[in-house]
């Protein structure tokens, strides 16, 4: 585990400076019943703060806590705010006393403004910002990052999809900064998965380098997602290959952070690509 306080402000460089200078690796702990992977393996909160427990011990770099699912292939069921908060407090703040940064996996302000004043430090919303207009304001009146992810309402094969999120990312990043957030605070997600085809889900991948002119940090999520099965067939939890080699890339093309189920051996990986890149 890092040796950093969740209570202070997200410090991208200094954490990356204690993981050794290699990516850094964002443990996914879902409360809830339906998210695509792992859906009530972690509902009960005991299991829950467990696993968190677990990620931390495998040292993530940042516990990402969402009780929304947020699925993006579709079928999802909306959550109410209070069903939100009930299945977050039993959970957030025992995770906050690990002492790993965590991010607050959530859609609306009130939620992310109740995690930040338990002890959560990043705002995780996989709407860019553009769902809830008060969001960003409660973010910067925290002191606290965004990641800002780009997503759709649908799928469609014909766009170009890396206009369409550098389209999106630019009104985030616009949205963020007007509130206050500085650009350096603003994580970057292209969404894989998120109104997407697989293949395009791919081209965000291998284009990922593209949206380094933004300035901002870049975060890739692409852990388990159905691109992987599209192109080597298995279930969600077969798909550790696949998550390992596109992040792999993904780092090697600019990103910042990545966001897995899988800590142990995505850690490992990176730790290794670092120091062979380092040998060079």
């Amino acid at each position: 585990m890092l040796d950093v306080m969740a209570s202070r402000p997200f410090d991208l460089s200094r954490l990356k400076e204690q993981a050794g200078g290699r990516a850094l690796v964002m443990g996914i702990v879902n409360v809830t019943p339906d998210s695509f992977s792992d859906g009530g393996q972690f509902f009960e909160p005991a299991r829950a703060v467990e696993h968190a427990k677990q990620l931390a011990q495998e040292e993530a770099d940042i516990l990402d806590i969402g009780a929304e699912s947020t699925r993006p292939y579709g079928g999802m069921q909306p959550v109410s705010l209070d069903e939100e908060l009930q299945r977050l407090r039993p959970v957030l703040p025992e995770v906050v006393k690990l002492g790993v940064p965590v991010s607050i996996d959530t859609i609306k302000a009130k939620a992310a403004a109740w995690a930040l004043e338990q002890g959560a430090v990043i705002v995780n919303d996989v709407w860019g910002l553009q769902r809830d207009p008060d969001i960003a304001r409660v973010a910067a009146e925290h002191g606290a990052p965004v990641i800002a992810m780009h997503n759709r309402e649908r799928v469609d094969p014909a766009i170009d999809i890396m206009a369409d999120v550098k389209d999106f990312l630019s009104r985030s990043i616009e949205i963020a900064m007007r509130a206050g957030i500085a650009k350096e605070r603003i994580v970057l997600d292209p969404g894989v998965g998120f109104g997407k085809t697989p293949e395009q889900s791919v081209t965000v991948i291998a284009r990922l380098s593209e949206l380094c002119a933004f300035g901002c940090p870049l975060l890739m999520g692409l852990s388990r997602k159905r691109f992987i099965d599209a192109i080597s067939p298995a279930p969600p939890d077969r798909r550790l290959g696949g998550s390992i080699a596109g992040n792999l890339l993904a780092v090697l093309a600019g990103a910042d952070i990545v966001r897995v189920h899988d800590v142990a051996p995505t850690v490992q990986a990176l730790r290794v690509a670092a120091a062979i890149r380092s040998a060079r």
